[in-house]
């Protein structure tokens, strides 16, 4: 049997914690091989260490049986490795064709990239205006921009995190239909997805991670679902919800809202209408710049100059309100780009908690941040939501994505607000941390709180809400009742 790619007792440590612990994995040629774990479990140290971002502290590798040593990701890419993030790294105020230029080598053509775009597009139907300024993609059509980049490198190895995460059903069979042609070429998937059916489906083989221990070696379509989270986080799932029971007390009351966008490739927003009770999850689905951005933000107050329609709360106009004072009478908000947006990397997780508590007398003390009030806060949220990190100090940065985005998460939530307007709140984590945070929004209903989820994630609106409507070139569909929505709905709403 030819092994691509052989690695052997990888070990990496940061201070006192353990990220990897004498890992082995091997890659044959044509695989694609999923590699799982929870959010911590060491798939991103590893996957770093293979893309030369990080050097391992002991344990070798071999490309092509001989040793594999890179010293960055240039040197891996040149090697036939390339690797779609979690998290972006793109240049915002660069077009996305100027983005996709920079990451080849100088002696390859604008025209020659054009070609291979088009061929892309022909294969799996993933195509962005290529002349739109990536600081006014969604997170999804930026990931989308990444996925591009990487193809374009005629890679040996591609290593993918949350691939599907900006694609529809339709767009998933299609790349998934691509995927499977590449691996028929020889070229070896590492394919990372908290989607476990998504595993099952196309993945040959899989490694299991946990606390940076490889727990398991398995055929994941001979496993369940559940068998499959199981290994990950050493426990069984809930795979079923009991709804909150709600109240006929409209909360929010969204009129007419008409909002021109006065970006060039913006989505405008026009006639949105919905109304949200007391004690409901009311979902938003669609796909990826139909529109949810813009719609997040008039409802949490960062666009606060609507000409046409209303915001109720309670009752009460609240149109020109700031995000703080919308804030300060009861409302939180969890973006959907969790760095950056919803955290500053290089601030500690104290300091960001600071930043959406500003108006809160409670955490000053005359006049002063009370950061022994403030750290107990922070902790409370870390131990609420299992955010695996060294402490209230760390760094933002310095957690995986899927932590970062408990934390995000567990921030907001833990106020105890009147309402709660989120995007995307499970993007990029596991299934046990998925898990646990509906636990957490369906007791926070369960308790009188609202709850708007604007989410790509059409299974996790039709599990936990009572009522959904699709979002299309920003505008809002007829309202279904989520337990009943059919996927020929929800086709038909997106295609509109």
């Amino acid at each position: 049997m030819t092994y691509l790619l052989e690695i052997a007792g990888i070990t990496k440590s940061f201070l006192d914690i353990k990220a990897n612990n004498n890992i082995s994995l091997k890659l044959k040629e044509g695989e694609i091989h999923a590699l799982l774990g929870e959010n911590g479990a060491g798939k991103s140290t590893l996957v770093k260490i293979i893309y030369g971002i990080l050097k391992p502290d002991s344990g070798k590798m071999l490309l092509n049986g001989e040793e594999y040593n890179p010293e960055n990701p240039d040197f891996a890419r040149k090697q036939g490795i390339g690797m779609v993030f979690q998290h972006f790294s793109l240049f915002e105020s660069l077009s996305v064709i100027d983005n996709l230029m920079l990451g080849q080598d100088e002696h390859v053509s604008r025209l020659t990239v054009m070609d291979q775009l088009s061929y892309i597009k022909d294969e799996y139907d993933l195509y962005l205006d290529l002349n739109k300024t990536v600081a006014t993609l969604s997170a999804g059509e930026k990931q989308k921009v990444e996925i591009m980049r990487c193809l374009l490198q005629d890679p040996k190895i591609i290593i993918l995190d949350e691939p599907t995460s900006v694609l529809n059903p339709e767009e998933v069979k299609k790349f998934f239909h691509f995927l499977k042609k590449l691996s028929s070429e020889g070229v070896v998937i590492l394919y990372i997805s908290h989607k476990l059916q998504e595993i099952k489906e196309l993945c040959d083989f899989a490694t299991i991670l946990r606390n940076g221990n490889v727990v398991k070696y398995c055929d994941p379509k001979i496993l369940s679902i559940n068998e499959l989270a199981k290994f990950m986080i050493g426990k069984d799932i809930n795979q079923s919800y009991k709804l909150s029971e709600v109240e006929d007390i409209d909360v929010m009351n969204i009129n007419n809202i008409k909002y021109n966008n006065p970006e060039l490739y913006g989505i405008s927003l026009q006639e949105i209408n919905f109304n949200v009770q007391k004690g409901e999850i009311f979902g938003i689905a669609g796909i990826a710049g139909n529109g949810q951005s813009e719609l997040m933000k008039v409802l949490s107050g960062e666009i606060n100059n609507i000409k046409q329609g209303s915001i109720l709360f309670h009752g009460k106009e609240i149109n020109y309100l700031s995000i703080n004072d919308r804030r300060k009478k009861g409302m939180v908000f969890i973006p959907e780009d969790r760095s950056g947006h919803g955290a500053i990397g290089n601030f500690s997780l104290i300091d960001n908690l600071l930043l959406t508590n500003l108006w809160d007398v409670d955490f000053f003390k005359n006049g002063v941040i009370d950061y022994i009030y403030s750290a107990k806060k922070t902790k409370e949220v870390i131990d609420e939501f299992n955010v695996i990190c060294k402490d209230e100090n760390s760094l933002a940065s310095s957690l995986s994505g899927g932590n970062l985005q408990k934390f995000v998460v567990g921030r907001e939530i833990l106020k105890g607000p009147d309402i709660i307007v989120c995007e995307q709140p499970t993007w990029g984590v596991d299934i046990g941390s998925a898990n646990m945070i509906h636990d957490f929004l369906l007791d926070k209903a369960r308790m009188g709180a609202t709850i708007i989820i604007i989410s790509q994630d059409i299974d996790e609106l039709r599990k936990i809400c009572h009522r959904m409507a699709i979002i299309s070139n920003g505008k809002l569909s007829k309202i279904y009742d989520a337990s009943s929505i059919t996927s020929e709905n929800i086709a038909i709403e997106m295609a509109k």
